[in-house]
C-alpha cells in the first residue's frame, strides 16, 4: 500500500483457507444483503427510490452510533479524504442507483448482477497491490463471471428499460470494487464500527438531497417503512459491521466473493414473495456463482 495515495489497498491479515469464524460472516452477509433487494422493493412500492434510501442510510447510521459508542477512535488525517471517497463508492452513488435501477429490473436480477462486484474488486487489486490473485480465486473469477452473463444475458435482452437497470447495476459493482479495496486497511488501522459509522453518517450526507426530493413523491406505507428501516437496520447496520471485520481478515478480492450469495437468497425471496420470474439460464449462472464462491474461499497462493 502506498501512503500517498488515495485508492489504496492491503492485504488481508488473514491469507489461509476460511476459518469457521470467516464462513459465519460469509454467509451472513450474504444472507442479509440478499433480502435487502427484497425489502427495497417492498419500499418502492409506496417510497420514491430517493426515499428508500435516505431512510435505508440512516436507518443505518443510527444503529451504527449506538454500538460505536463502545469504539472511540480518531482518525488521521491523511485517512480521511480515503473515509469519504469509501463513503461516497460504498454509499452514496451505488445506494441512490440501486433503488433506482430496481424501477426497470427485478430485485432478484438485481441481487443477481450485484455478483459483478468481485470481478472488479479482483482487478482493481491486482493494480494496487501488483499482484495477481491466487490460483482457485482466478478459477473462482472466471466461473464467477460466467455465472454473471449467464444471469444477466435474459434482463439485457428483453428490452431498453431493462437493459437500462443492467447498466447502472453495473456501474455499481464498480463502485462497490473501489470501495471494498479501499476499506481494507482503513478497517485494519481504526477497526471496522469506528470506519463504518463514519462511512454512514457522510453518506446520509450525501443521499440527503435525493432523499428529500423523494419524500415529497412518496405515499405514506406501513409495510414500506417497516421494509426500508429492515434493509437499514439489517443491510446498512448489521452486515457492514461483518462486512469490515470480514474484509479485513481475508482482503479485498476472497470478502467480494459474499456477493455471490446475494443471487441464491435475492432469487429465492423475489419468487417466493414478488413472485418474480427468472429464467433458467439464470439459475444456472446461480449455480456457477457459488462454485466460484467456494473456489475464491480457499487460500491464496
Amino acid at each position: 500500500m502506498t501512503g500517498t495515495r488515495l485508492i489504496t489497498t492491503s492485504h488481508g491479515s488473514h491469507r489461509e483457507a476460511f476459518t469457521a469464524l470467516d464462513w459465519v460472516f460469509f454467509v451472513c452477509i450474504g444472507l442479509i444483503w440478499g433480502s435487502s433487494f427484497l425489502f427495497m422493493a417492498i419500499g418502492l412500492d409506496a417510497f420514491h427510490p430517493g426515499l428508500v434510501t435516505l431512510v435505508r442510510v440512516l436507518s443505518g447510521a443510527g444503529f451504527m452510533t449506538l454500538v460505536a459508542r463502545s469504539y472511540p477512535t480518531v482518525i488521521e488525517s491523511e485517512d480521511r479524504a480515503r473515509i469519504v471517497m469509501v463513503s461516497v463508492t460504498w454509499v452514496g452513488l451505488p445506494m441512490t442507483m440501486i433503488p433506482i435501477a430496481q424501477q426497470w429490473i427485478d430485485s432478484g436480477v438485481a441481487g443477481m448482477l450485484n455478483g459483478a462486484a468481485p470481478i472488479f474488486t479482483a482487478i482493481l487489486a491486482s493494480i494496487l497491490l501488483r499482484a495477481l490473485p491466487g490460483r482457485l480465486q482466478v478459477a473462482g473469477l472466471v466461473i464467477g463471471l460466467a455465472g454473471v452473463v449467464a444471469i444477466a444475458a435474459p434482463a439485457a435482452g428483453s428490452d431498453t428499460s431493462a437493459l437500462v437497470g443492467v447498466v447502472l447495476m453495473v456501474i455499481v459493482t464498480i463502485s462497490y470494487a473501489i470501495a471494498f479495496n479501499m476499506v481494507v486497511p482503513l478497517t485494519q488501522r481504526y477497526g471496522a464500527v469506528p470506519v463504518m459509522t463514519r462511512i454512514l453518517w457522510l453518506g446520509t450526507l450525501m443521499v440527503l438531497p435525493f432523499g428529500l426530493f423523494g419524500l415529497t413523491r412518496s405515499e405514506f406505507s406501513w409495510p414500506s417503512l417497516a421494509a426500508t428501516v429492515a434493509a437499514g437496520l439489517l443491510g446498512t447496520g448489521v452486515a457492514f459491521i461483518l462486512s469490515g471485520k470480514l474484509t479485513s481478515r481475508v482482503g479485498a478480492t476472497r470478502s467480494a466473493f459474499v456477493t455471490y450469495l446475494i443471487p441464491v437468497v435475492a432469487l429465492i425471496l423475489g419468487v417466493l414473495f414478488r413472485n418474480e420470474q427468472v429464467s433458467a439460464l439464470a439459475i444456472l449462472g446461480i449455480g456457477l456463482v457459488i462454485t466460484g464462491a467456494i473456489l475464491a474461499s480457499r487460500r491464496e497462493t
